[in-house]
């Protein structure tokens, strides 16, 4: 049977989505394929999306803001403006959960906990208030604000789906990335899905099992040698390279000496290091490192011999940064929801618990 050819003049009406379910949708499409494209995006698009609720500027033009759920919890999304040579764009730093169970030492998502995942249509609705909202001209969407999305990976996998797709939001599959901890799992699913040009980030931020344990809970049931093997396994493209995080955190993983021995163990990967000087969270125990110390880290590396790059520190006077998304109230709630008795499952809707970023 020939597949039904779609009307050019079609449209899914995505970014009309806010606040609008699947049926309320325009399809200029009729009989099998307009059946067609309505299963094909009922997951992503059925129930009203979050509404934006507050938001924070940096003189740098980066954009923070908030969208609330039904339920009262935050979903947390960072703007972040672009330019390189003459060139300029804007960056969207989304959310797959709300809170994260991955427990980083050095993350403030991390200190809420995990406390929902996030639909497609709560994923993919966050691009579209970038957008409608506050007039972002989204080129890049990268899976690096709250939650790990290996947790929650056939929302995330959807979400990409409708953002990729031409009646969706018709992004390059190049233009998304995924930052994972190291879901192992998770990394093998997404090979498994055949996407070649989606890029992959890993948060490695130690060059050894003993520091990386200390500071990320995850490596003592996945270790860094297991996890460099699901990456040696995935399958890349020639023109392609993973991007390997690297929060740099003085004291901890900070030295020389660390520099050679993470070079040493991504020898083997097609990979970049991607350093992020560290961005506190609320209540940290290390500051954030200095100019020298980022810079000595950075010259150790290139030293030995590993493609490296520095990430512009954007939005930490806000706490908009990368590690700091997730608000004192969300903290305060699910501390209060672990309180009750055990047979309530229901989260607490607290007065006015919605607080300005």
């Amino acid at each position: 049977m020939q597949r039904p050819r779609y009307n050019t003049e079609m449209t899914v009406g995505i970014e009309s989505m806010l606040g609008r379910t699947f049926s309320e949708l325009h399809l200029d499409a009729e009989g099998a394929s307009r059946h067609a494209l309505r299963e094909r995006y009922r997951l992503a698009l059925t129930g009203p999306a979050p509404l934006p609720i507050s938001r924070r500027n940096q003189d740098g033009g980066v954009t923070k803001f908030a969208q609330r759920r039904p339920d009262g919890l935050e979903i947390e999304s960072v703007i972040i403006p672009m330019w390189r040579a003459g060139s300029r764009w804007t960056t969207l730093c989304v959310s797959s959960q709300v809170g994260c169970a991955m427990g980083c030492t050095f993350c403030e998502t991390a200190q809420l906990g995990r406390l929902a995942d996030l639909s497609a249509a709560e994923i993919v609705g966050q691009v579209v208030a970038a957008r409608h909202e506050f007039g972002a001209d989204v080129r890049n969407v990268v899976f690096m604000g709250m939650g790990e999305p290996m947790d929650n990976f056939e929302n995330v996998v959807q979400a990409v789906r409708v953002m990729t797709d031409p009646m969706g939001l018709s992004m390059g599959m190049g233009r998304i990335t995924i930052s994972t901890v190291g879901r192992i799992d998770g990394i093998r699913k997404l090979a498994g899905l055949g996407w070649r040009r989606i890029n992959l980030a890993v948060s490695l931020n130690a060059p050894n099992d003993e520091i990386r344990s200390q500071i990320m809970p995850i490596n003592r049931a996945e270790p860094m040698a297991a996890l460099r093997e699901a990456l040696l396994a995935y399958p890349l493209r020639s023109c392609q390279f993973f991007m390997i995080e690297y929060v740099l955190i003085p004291g901890v993983n900070d030295a020389p000496a660390h520099a050679r021995e993470l070079a040493e163990f991504l020898r083997p990967v097609k990979c970049c290091v991607n350093v992020i000087p560290y961005n506190p969270r609320l209540n940290s125990p290390w500051p954030a490192p200095t100019e020298d110390q980022v810079v000595g880290f950075l010259t150790t590396l290139q030293d030995a011999d590993q493609f490296c790059k520095r990430r512009i520190t954007k939005g930490r006077d806000f706490m908009a940064a990368c590690g700091q998304l997730g608000n004192r109230a969300l903290l305060r709630r699910n501390r209060s929801a672990s309180s009750l008795d055990q047979s309530d499952t229901s989260l607490p809707v607290l007065a006015n618990s919605i607080q300005p970023l």
